[in-house]
């Protein structure tokens, strides 16, 4: 079993930056690839970006990238989210995932594990 928690969300102004962390307490993360979502009210939970479990080839959805960026210690056993550049929009329950599955999913169904989330709150 793998649990991971997150943190490091906040209250920031636009423009402003936060690094997400998220730690895992299983012992396989070394073989899991790693996923950032984000639910913001009223709508579904998207795809922020995923490292697979080698820690090359990140992957960001459209909306994030050059801004945000993920990284992976597997010796920390925690994967990080460093945003930048914040918008309003960004604002969402932000929740790492692990993933059995090769390379970088983006769909929620393809992750095993998640984490209860960390609340990120843009200000304008």
């Amino acid at each position: 079993q793998v649990q991971l928690v997150e943190s490091g969300g906040g209250l920031v102004q636009a423009g402003g930056s936060l690094r997400l962390s998220c730690v895992s307490s299983g012992r396989t993360f070394s073989r899991l690839g790693m996923g950032w979502f984000r639910q913001a009210p009223g709508n579904e939970r998207e795809f922020v970006g995923g490292i697979d479990w080698i820690g090359s080839s990140p992957y960001y959805a459209d909306s994030v990238k050059g801004r945000f960026t993920i990284s992976i210690d597997n010796g920390k056993n925690s994967v990080y989210l460093q945003m930048t550049s914040l918008k309003p929009e960004d604002t969402a329950l932000y929740s790492c995932a692990a993933t059995y599955a090769s390379g970088v999913p983006v769909t929620v169904a393809a992750y095993n594990y998640w984490g209860q989330g960390t609340q990120v709150t843009v200000s304008s």
